[in-house]
């Protein structure tokens, strides 16, 4: 897929087969079909010995952060002429510093990425690039070049066996030598693939600095993320093949983007004041959640009475201090900025966690009109009611979850509230819909199939409740086509 640049700047390495006769014997037992299925995945994934992660990382849902990367975005996604195809920024939680594009609607990018850039103009330059990558199709290209990739691989693993056969008719020993024939079309194939991905990586570099241009944004940026990316590749360089690489070394990127952002009449502009705090605020506002206290004192130490150092404070002790104490310091931030949505959500938020739902509501709605009806922060305000148990709360709980939903419809937990809102209105038809959705949205169709029979048999038949549920009932999941290969292939 395409990506910014390396999650691991370490040079991809083999690992090397413990018995290549066996491996040799595998390849032609799967048959033309399993060796191409094997191919399109080792290219697909990274060659190197595997780095296991304990846990995988997380999606990150914020609102003050996604419309940030929203504004952000939309001035190059205009000069992209990709303003109408809703595409999304999606937050992962990760500390290193990447992103990468997996399709042509969603880019991802890790909260390290955000936390390590200093200015907006950074990670502006990191989103232009990989909408390069979405305007120029590479996804699709790239598809194309594995399809022609497993033609080629079924071509070379019949002619090699070809030539093991004629080996073995003679009597040669040729149980290495079978390998090494199997293998090394598959490594001319790879390194092949790998030289196209790194051309689109080019290619995306000189449209970002193109949409830069465009939005009078200067490149600056891209060169400082790339000039990191350099030093981490500084102690390696000597012992990485760069035709193994899936990027272009950074060295030679950097030199011709160079070349490419200080030919611009906006080389030296800078970010707006105003764009600049916001970034800041993100910063300490990441850093305050992901990071625990000693590290949040170390980025942020007392000493410091900036805003985006209080915000940073203000998010830990909540999480890991007194409740009173954050409280206090959360109401000196909003005494500061009493318009800003953020801080009312985060003191809503700080109070429902507490346990104190009843107390949490009225900062939530204020959060709810003054971020222009935020569909997160209407959601959370949606299960601040809900917490209440107060079955008049129930139905503003109803209309502010369907609403949420309406723009967040992925989400499993808004659903798992609206049921209970349901629930406690007596509603229990709405109640099973609701808890068919969540389990829907999680991928556990087997449930949802049966809570949606529930449901259905709760509404009047043709009904838009009955609707809604006969489509889950009889919703057919995709077959995984992987695991469809893996078994034409045995």
């Amino acid at each position: 897929m395409p990506s910014l640049l390396l999650d691991n700047p370490s040079p991809t390495r083999r690992r090397p087969a413990s018995n290549p006769d066996a491996r040799a014997r595998g390849l032609a037992r799967l048959g033309a079909r399993g060796a191409a299925f094997l191919a399109a995945a080792a290219l697909a994934l990274p060659a190197g010995p595997a780095q296991a992660q304990s846990r995988q990382p997380s999606i990150i849902r914020d609102a003050e952060i996604e419309t940030l990367m929203r504004d952000y975005t939309r001035p190059i996604f205009k000069a992209a002429r990709l303003q109408q195809q809703n595409i999304q920024v999606v937050l992962v939680g990760s500390d290193s510093f990447n992103a990468f594009v997996a399709d042509g609607r969603r880019i991802f990018v890790n909260t390290g990425a955000l936390k390590q850039s200093k200015v907006p103009n950074e990670i502006i330059g990191v989103l232009a690039h990989e909408t390069g990558h979405i305007a120029g199709g590479h996804l699709a290209n790239m598809r194309q070049q594995l399809e022609t990739a497993q033609t080629a691989s079924i071509v070379a693993m019949l002619l090699a066996a070809g030539g093991v056969a004629a080996g073995a008719a003679s009597g040669a020993n040729m149980g290495g030598a079978a390998a090494g024939a199997i293998m090394a079309p598959q490594e001319v194939i790879r390194r092949t693939l790998l030289s196209y991905q790194r051309g689109q990586e080019a290619s995306a570099d000189r449209a970002a600095v193109n949409y830069l241009n465009a939005t009078k944004q200067s490149a600056k940026g891209m060169l400082t993320t790339f000039e990191r990316f350099q030093n981490d590749q500084m102690f390696l360089s000597q012992r990485i093949d760069p035709y193994v690489l899936s990027h272009p070394m950074a060295t030679e990127r950097i030199a011709l983007l160079s070349d490419l952002a200080k030919k611009s009449p906006y080389y030296d502009a800078k970010d707006s004041p105003a764009l600049q705090a916001r970034h800041d605020m993100m910063r300490a506002k990441l850093v305050g959640f992901t990071q625990p206290p000693d590290s949040v004192s170390r980025t942020y130490p007392r000493s410091d009475t900036s805003m985006p150092a209080r915000y940073a404070r203000a998010i830990s002790g909540y999480r890991f201090g007194s409740i009173p104490d954050a409280l206090n310091q959360i109401d000196s931030l909003i005494a500061e900025q009493p318009n800003n949505p953020y801080f009312h959500e985060l003191k809503g938020q700080a109070l429902l966690e507490a346990g104190r739902a009843r107390e949490a509501v009225p900062p939530l709605r204020r959060a709810v009109a003054l971020s222009d009806g935020n569909p997160l922060i209407r959601m959370l305000l949606g299960q601040a009611l809900v917490a209440n148990d107060d079955k008049a709360s129930m139905e503003e709980a109803v209309r502010e979850l369907t609403f949420s939903l309406q723009r967040e419809p992925s989400s499993p937990a808004g659903w798992r509230y609206l049921a209970m809102a349901y629930g406690r209105k007596g509603d229990i038809p709405n109640a099973d819909l609701a808890s068919a959705q969540a389990a829907f949205m999680s991928g556990d169709f087997r449930l949802s199939r049966e809570l949606g029979t529930r449901a259905r048999n709760g509404f009047k038949l043709g009904t838009p409740g009955w609707l809604k549920a006969d489509d889950i009932v009889n919703y057919k999941p995709p077959v995984d086509r992987n695991a469809r290969s893996k078994r034409a292939g045995q």
